[in-house]
Order: structure tokens, then sequence, then C-alpha cells
């Protein structure tokens, strides 16, 4: 889960782990983007407003370095759907989401 809001980081983290999923965080793109250089994950949750390295810069070097990784876009944003197709992404989460919308998705591309 890349999220530079705190809350929401804990929050998804929380509520993932809960579940039953190993969950990896980090606070900005940079730091996403170093563990999933560490450990390739299954499923990235990524904010796409992010100062420093935004979803965008995420996505584009995830793909520089060959990392195949579904992308699920967060965002508040009215283009959430357009944001999410311009990086790859294969699913698009609106802020503030439903926890079975969260899960429904994690659960399709990361199952237990």
């Amino acid at each position: 889960v890349i999220d530079d809001d705190a809350a929401v980081l804990a929050t998804i983290a929380d509520i993932l782990r809960d579940e039953g999923y190993c969950v990896r965080t980090a606070a900005n793109g940079k730091e996403g983007l170093a563990a999933a250089e560490q450990q390739r994950p299954a499923l990235i949750l990524l904010d796409m407003r992010m100062p420093g390295m935004d979803g965008w810069g995420v996505a584009r070097a995830l793909r520089e370095r060959g990392l195949d990784v579904p992308l699920v876009v967060m965002t508040a944003a009215q283009d959430a759907r357009r944001w999410a197709q311009e990086v790859g992404a294969t699913h698009s989460l609106p802020k503030p989401f439903d926890l079975h919308e969260l899960l429904g998705a994690v659960a399709q591309y990361a199952p237990l």
C-alpha cells in the first residue's frame, strides 16, 4: 500500500492484515518502489497524488524496471478511472472507498 496520508495507510493496512494478508506499506512513491524491488508484491494499492514521486511516477518506474505488478489506483479525484487507465492499473478505488469494494479488488488480484 503506497499512500502519503498516514491515517489512510494505517487503516488500509490494518483492514488487510485483519483479513489475513501480508501487507507492506510506504508513505511515498520512492519508498513504495524500493519495497517492490526488494520483494515483488502480488498487488500494489497506489495513491496517485503524493509529493515527490506520485502515482504516475511509480507506475512508470515499475514498468522501466520490468516489474509487472497489478496496480489498484486509490484517489479522491473524479478522474480515477481515467488515471487508472493512464498508468495501466487493473482497477480504481474512489476515496472514500467502500470496505467491500476494497476487499473485493484485493481478493481479485491477490487471493489468500
